[in-house]
């Protein structure tokens, strides 16, 4: 069984840490899943480096620590969970801000009731308009750790829109639209009218203490 575990290195901002803490993760036969690094902004490290590392099978954690810290640009190192375990699975509503808000509202009030039986399902929200904006954004979702399923939510949407939504769609996500004008609920696995009960579906489509599936009503309107 894969042994995943979560490190935050604060170190300086120079060329050769990224490497230099990589290698020490290969040293003990860790296989780094997932990265983020970035600048601080605030607090006693502004103006220093964090890089979060998720990272499988360490052979041995405190060996690990300690090569970490040895490390001459590192401030400190920190183990924590994995943002799975933490925030879980995440689903992504965009579009038009009233409509994102109720689709939330179902998603946030359905998602509690998974959360409480054991469940890590975390709601994002972006309230956005114009098409080349919703195009870049949907384009994003691939690329958005942990994004787990989309609801578009708007009134119009259809040309690049229903383009991304397409390649997405072909990259293993599904998709649940409001029933809107636009070529978008044309493609998307599932139209929901009422945009409480889209995020109700969208919990349910994901949540592993819930029955509902997704492919069994593939392509209906609700």
């Amino acid at each position: 069984m894969e042994n995943l575990i979560a490190i935050n290195v604060i170190c300086q901002d120079k060329p050769g840490v990224l490497r230099d803490v990589a290698a020490a993760v290969a040293r003990f036969e860790g296989n780094i899943r997932y990265t983020q690094q970035f600048i601080l902004t605030k607090g006693k490290h502004k103006g220093l480096t964090e890089i979060y590392m998720e990272i499988a099978n360490v052979s041995s954690v405190p060996d690990l620590a300690k090569k970490l810290e040895a490390i001459s640009d590192v401030d400190s190192v920190s183990f924590h969970e994995p943002f799975e375990k933490i925030w879980g699975s995440r689903i992504i509503i965009i579009g038009g801000g009233a409509q994102v808000a109720q689709v939330a509202l179902g998603a946030i009030t359905e998602a509690d009731r998974h959360n409480i039986r054991g469940e890590r399902i975390s709601i994002d929200t972006l309230p956005i308009v114009d098409e080349d904006k919703i195009a870049k954004a949907v384009n994003a979702v691939s690329r958005t750790h942990r994004a787990s399923i989309l609801v578009l939510a708007g009134s119009l949407m259809g040309g690049k829109i229903a383009q991304e939504v397409k390649k997405l769609q072909k990259e293993g996500f599904k998709v649940i639209a409001l029933n809107m004008a636009g070529s978008v609920p044309e493609i998307a696995d599932l139209v929901v009218t009422d945009p409480v009960q889209a995020g109700t579906f969208a919990v349910m489509a994901i949540a592993k203490t819930a029955s509902f599936d997704l492919d069994r009503v593939s392509g209906r309107r609700f």
